[in-house]
């Protein structure tokens, strides 16, 4: 509790100190952008895996809901909800549901200009719970898929992530310290560095391809094992704004799903997302 009382006076804070600036309340353009390849960012798309039986199925997104601008600095304050569904696919166009992440929280981010350079950082405080569905279960044997039964998965964390930008470069660090967390095994803290790249637009068209990187360092049973995702796509629209994007990722390390938080998983995927 007196956690969110220091978030919330140091929000009343900086809000007073942007009084006479120009208010906008439920932008329609982000402060800061989602990190292209950070896993725990909003997305409306899907993932098909190559080689395996799976896919991934993101619905959420994320809003400012007040922006104060200065001439060369911005602050927002906004919230986000989102889903991560893993699926696979059966005969009939039958597409059981295997297990689901769910995040939700509040986010703060400030951003300023200096020439045509860009530097900021964004605070989150979020909540994670997953979930294993019924897709998992089958009804002939009366058991769960690989013998893996559901348990609580759920966690609360604080996250910083500052950033510099220059032309269509954005290089980040990340660190998240989780205030409470079941499996108690895992370990509270997560660091991360990764960087997305958008080159300049294909002629008139507003067509940008793109390439990012992330790489997370977190650990089970303190011990520490590497995270890497990697895309490159085009994104149709302008670059770190609301567009559709044509990827292809690749993801190795630990699952990115709560409910399988223990096993290492190494695949490739190919998919669209909706940048709302």
């Amino acid at each position: 509790m007196k956690t969110i009382n220091i978030v919330v006076l140091s929000a009343l804070f900086v809000i007073n100190n942007y009084a006479q600036t120009k208010t906008e309340w439920f932008p329609a353009e982000l402060n800061i952008q989602p990190f292209t390849a950070n896993f725990t960012e909003p997305r409306a798309g899907a993932m098909f895996a190559l080689g395996e039986n799976q896919l991934r199925l993101d619905i959420g997104t994320s809003r400012d809901i007040l922006l104060l601008k200065k001439d060369d600095a911005a602050i927002s304050f906004g919230a986000d909800f989102f889903t991560y569904t893993r699926l696979r696919k059966e005969n009939n166009f039958k597409f059981p549901v295997e297990t689901i992440d769910y995040m939700f929280g509040i986010n703060s981010g400030y951003k300023k200009f200096a020439g045509n350079n860009e530097w900021g950082v964004r605070f989150r405080f979020s909540h994670i719970s997953a979930h294993i569905v019924d897709g998992r279960y089958d009804a002939n044997t009366e058991t769960w898929r690989d013998a893996r039964k559901p348990f609580v998965f759920s966690n609360e964390f604080f996250e910083l992530f500052p950033y510099f930008k220059f032309s269509g470069f954005r290089v980040y660090l990340g660190l998240t310290y989780i205030i409470h967390i079941l499996p108690e095994n895992i370990n509270k803290g997560i660091y991360q560095a990764g960087f997305d790249y958008f080159v300049l637009p294909l002629g008139t068209a507003a067509v940008t391809p793109f390439i990012a990187y992330d790489f997370k360092v977190n650990g089970i049973d303190n011990i520490y094992v590497g995270n890497n995702i990697i895309k490159i796509g085009v994104k149709f629209g302008s670059p770190f704004s609301r567009g559709f994007s044509i990827l292809f990722s690749y993801i190795s390390g630990r699952s990115v799903h709560g409910e399988l938080y223990d096993l290492n998983e190494n695949y490739a995927n190919f998919g669209i997302n909706l940048d709302l």
